[in-house]
């Protein structure tokens, strides 16, 4: 396939498809594995994205990023596609069930250590994939798009086609969720009663939140005296670090691109 320059997209069908499934059809793979938790669904939820994409894209306007018009399209095909699966729960926990302020022993994150980091690679994926798929689907889907395909807040946004306070709402309670099944398998230990008030401990987790949102460094951390809040945030930290990981580990089955390609193929002849 010619080599294109990143922003040229005014190309026919044969080109650009084949050209998206190189770019994106890992993490679309990867999207459609946290959200279907089912090897034949996740491969007819990518054939269906692929396939939609191949006989729209006629109707791709080239000043979209066609990374947010592919996705937007996978969007679509999750919410004809998905059936509710048993052990979906039907509402998400509220804040105040997901906080661990109150608890009177807390997770911490040991030492990194080459023996921890391996536990983290064999261990704690699976936990945390396990995690993600007990979500409600909603929730599901922003925290996917966010810490395991990679968009910005703002990109989930236009994705899903809803406002960026409500991404980061689904966001926030998602992480909390997933924080907290990684935690049970972190070792344990007593602390001291919580040196602020809740509001004040809410406060700095909203802060914490807000920084995941845009990938940066917790303003005045350093300042965060109560060990607590630090390890909590810690905990939040790995679930991130962990999430990551599950998507450095997508990779498009070749089998799977096989049948993409032959179906393309079929489907110009018929057309």
């Amino acid at each position: 396939m010619t080599a294109l320059p990143d922003d040229d997209w005014a190309v026919p069908r044969e080109v650009a498809v084949p050209r998206l499934l190189d770019l994106h059809g890992g993490r679309i793979y990867g999207l459609a594995r946290r959200l279907c938790g089912n090897a034949d669904e996740a491969d007819d939820l990518v054939q269906e994205v692929f396939l939609q994409a191949w006989r729209k894209w006629h109707q791709y306007r080239g000043e979209a990023d066609p990374r947010l018009w592919l996705f937007t399209i996978a969007r679509h095909a999750c919410q004809r596609m998905h059936r509710k699966r048993v052990g979906e729960p039907e509402r998400m926990a509220s804040l105040d069930e997901l906080l661990p302020f109150g608890q009177p022993r807390i997770a911490v994150v040991p030492d990194s250590s080459d023996e921890f980091e391996e536990h983290v690679r064999r261990d704690q994926q699976e936990v945390v994939g396990q995690a993600i798929l007990t979500l409600p689907h909603d929730f599901r889907m922003a925290l996917v798009l966010k810490e395991i395909v990679g968009f910005s807040v703002e990109e989930v946004a236009t994705i899903l086609g809803i406002p960026q306070n409500t991404v980061k709402t689904r966001l926030h309670r998602a992480r909390l969720k997933v924080r907290d099944a990684l935690a049970k398998g972190l070792p344990q230990r007593e602390l001291a009663a919580p040196a602020y008030s809740k509001q004040v401990c809410l406060d700095l987790l909203e802060a914490k939140q807000e920084a995941l949102d845009r990938g940066t460094e917790m303003p005045n951390a350093d300042a965060i005296i109560c060990e607590r809040c630090l390890a909590v945030f810690a905990t939040l930290d790995l679930s991130q670090e962990v999430c990551r990981a599950l998507r450095s580990s997508e990779e498009l089955p070749s089998e799977l691109r096989e049948k993409l390609s032959e179906a393309m193929r079929q489907d110009r002849e018929e057309s």
